[in-house]
């Protein structure tokens, strides 16, 4: 089959022909890939900021947002049958830890990640198990909802986790409109009644946001913290959610929250340096985000069959991979996603 695969670090992947994966476990399910997300993370892959932290041997497949076919399944597969359209949760997980007994299958203690640890997506065919896919409703295409996989699933975490925190007449600012940014927007919506206020460098996606929903716009132009105080009255928003989270966003999002609000961490690369001392005397949290749960991707996909959240998408044939991954890193797919189509 052909594939994306990363040589080495610093260096544009490269598209080659390599085996098929075949399926060996009772559990596993082979997919015939529709469509594969071009996320901020798979530049971060290259770059190696995720190599001591994968420990993945090179060369590999990169690639973790997926939706497709399913092809082959194992002898005890039963939720599943070939030719059904499935889109895939990121993590290949094991059922029997503590945690996903749990229903935290995030925190597997044995969990294989597609597209960082080993072999993903950005390819023909992907090699997963029962217990990651979930059946497409039938008015949803692959190529339509493959970058939920991660990049929808880890906006909807977030705002999940912050439902609890955003009854009628809270204030909620999102930092950052763009690839998971529009989407945490539209769970936002769909799941409070908090006034929104988006925060953006990009005046495409601020346009992206109102036409969306967002209650008010502000661009980042260097007296956006002040003009979110002055949409809160002077106090912050009682949550921020960070879908940048790096190049300064850390210390604006802070300094947006009021005390005894919550800042949210989603988007990453930068750092979070807050004096302890302003932590308690402003009694603020500062809350980290993984990828969702399989019941939180489950949930997603109710939301997009419903027509409550939709992706900004532009499609890519595989051997236009190198481009895709270009565009991305110099911002020229502002309020959508790229996607791979093999």
């Amino acid at each position: 089959m052909k594939a994306v695969r990363v040589h080495a670090y610093g260096e544009q992947p490269e598209i080659e022909s390599v085996p098929d994966p075949v399926p060996k476990g009772p559990m596993d399910v082979l997919v015939e890939v529709g469509a594969a997300g071009v996320c901020r993370t798979d530049l971060h892959i290259i770059e190696g900021q995720w190599a001591d932290k994968s420990g993945v041997e090179l060369p590999y497949i990169i690639g973790h947002e997926n939706a497709g076919t399913v092809r082959e399944v194992g002898p005890a597969v039963g939720n599943i049958k070939p030719g059904d359209k499935v889109i895939l949760h990121p993590l290949v997980t094991c059922g029997l830890c503590r945690a996903c007994r749990s229903g935290d299958d995030v925190h597997c203690e044995n969990s294989r990640f597609p597209g960082i640890n080993t072999d993903g997506g950005m390819a023909e065919l992907l090699l997963t198990n029962a217990r990651s896919v979930v059946r497409l409703d039938a008015g949803l295409e692959p190529v339509d909802v493959a970058a939920l996989a991660d990049a929808g699933l880890t906006a909807y975490h977030a705002v999940r986790k912050a439902v609890p925190l955003l009854h009628p007449g809270t204030h909620v600012v999102l930092i950052g409109a763009g690839g998971l940014g529009h989407i945490g927007l539209q769970s936002l919506i769909a799941l409070t009644p908090a006034e929104i206020t988006v925060v953006d460098r990009s005046a495409q996606a601020l346009d992206l946001a109102s036409e969306l929903g967002a209650h008010h716009t502000v661009e980042a132009t260097g007296d956006h913290v002040e003009a979110v105080r002055d949409l809160t009255g002077g106090r912050g928003a009682h949550v921020v959610l960070d879908f940048v989270g790096e190049g300064g966003t850390e210390a604006e999002g802070v300094a947006m929250t009021r005390d005894a609000g919550s800042y949210f961490v989603i988007g990453y690369g930068g750092r979070v340096e807050v004096p302890t001392i302003d932590i308690i005397s402003r009694e603020i949290n500062v809350i980290g985000n993984l990828v969702g749960s399989y019941n939180d991707l489950d949930e997603l996909m109710t939301l997009t069959a419903q027509g409550k959240v939709a992706l900004r998408t532009r499609t890519y044939a595989l051997d236009d991979a190198p481009a895709a991954l270009d565009d991305l890193d110099a911002g020229r797919i502002p309020g959508g996603r790229a996607i791979l189509v093999p």
